[in-house]
């Protein structure tokens, strides 16, 4: 198997994928060798920053047989029609989460790239980070018992931070507002230690930012396995803030940006720290897309993971709008 870097394709300028290709460069597997974004200037900049060519157009990047995949960090509502273009002309993606703004989309998506027999990989690096790995560990050992519930919170200070006018920060190209954008994280991590979720409760509140999207969000999420989990996220909070405990009938696991990792078994008293040192989870995560291009495996993270996570957030927002309970395997069905 050759181990030569994997040539890509930067699609789309923004501040993520200069943190894509950053991280890219630390990994030392790929070579950046074209981009494109509609701003002349933007590509300009990029290709001056890693010293790659400018495309004239997103259709040069696919005629181009030498590169091997695109790293996609366009708006959600391209992703579709880009990486259904990228499959069409063989070319593996690397996509930036969430996979879209409806899980028909995400579907789709996911399709069309099994269907070309090209990889497509979901950048959720949250996961990665070493003291939720070393609970996942736990979990799978047998050593947390029964899953009974998990609380966490993810929180940023966000107010005059951003552009208004940004598609990241609209109702449009960020339905769901900050449950969409950074609570979704955490759902992937939830279903990734709890198992999936099959019902949520949600509310959503526009409380600091100003523009037409929520800003703190609820969601109470029913586990497959009947588990309970409490997430909450965002945007209006005074500082960045990182919480998930995870509660085993045999062992619970409590983790904040602050204090780290801790453990607690049944009967102890106290809980003991758990050393964790961080990790380079962008960097992780792009290190396996190579691998996946190379060998044909799977992703961690696939189309079809996301779709369904995806579907768990929409699952939210109905939820919120209706004040109701919703299914997830309704929202699966109809594709909203």
């Amino acid at each position: 198997m050759s181990q030569a870097p994997v040539r890509v394709a930067a699609l789309g300028m923004g501040w993520w994928s200069d943190v894509l290709a950053d991280a890219m460069k630390r990994s030392g597997q790929f070579e950046i060798v074209s981009c494109y974004t509609r701003s002349e200037d933007k590509r300009r900049a990029f290709a001056e920053k890693y010293g790659c060519r400018t495309a004239a157009s997103y259709e040069e990047i696919l005629k181009d047989s030498s590169i091997a995949a695109v790293v996609n960090t366009t708006p959600n509502n391209v992703h579709l029609e880009t990486t259904r273009q990228a499959a069409e002309a063989g070319k593996h993606i690397f996509l930036d989460k969430p996979i879209a703004n409806t899980v028909r989309e995400s579907f789709e998506m996911a399709e069309a790239c099994q269907k070309a027999g090209v990889i497509l990989s979901l950048g959720y690096q949250r996961r990665r980070e070493t003291h939720f790995r070393w609970v996942k560990s736990e979990i799978d050992a047998g050593r947390f018992g029964k899953l009974v519930q998990a609380e966490c919170n993810i929180s940023r200070d966000r107010l005059g931070q951003f552009d208004l006018s940004s598609w990241r920060y609209t109702a449009a190209g960020m339905p769901g507002g900050v449950m969409l954008q950074i609570g979704i994280h955490y759902v992937d991590v939830l279903e990734y230690l709890m198992g999936p979720v099959k019902s949520v409760s949600a509310r959503l509140a526009q409380l600091v930012l100003p523009g037409d999207n929520p800003d703190v969000a609820n969601m109470i999420l029913q586990h497959e396995n009947n588990a309970l989990s409490n997430l909450t996220a965002s945007y209006a909070s005074a500082s960045e803030f990182y919480m998930m405990n995870i509660y085993g009938k045999e062992a619970s696991a409590y983790y904040d940006l602050f204090t780290g990792l801790r453990h607690l078994k049944r009967g102890e008293k106290t809980a003991r720290a758990i050393p964790t040192e961080k990790n380079d989870t962008i960097r992780e995560e792009l290190d396996e897309f190579a691998q996946c291009v190379r060998t044909g495996s799977k992703p961690e993270t696939d189309g079809f993971w996301a779709a369904r996570n995806l579907a768990v957030i929409k699952a939210g927002g109905k939820s919120a709008r209706e004040g109701r309970v919703v299914e997830v395997a309704e929202v699966l069905e109809s594709g909203e």
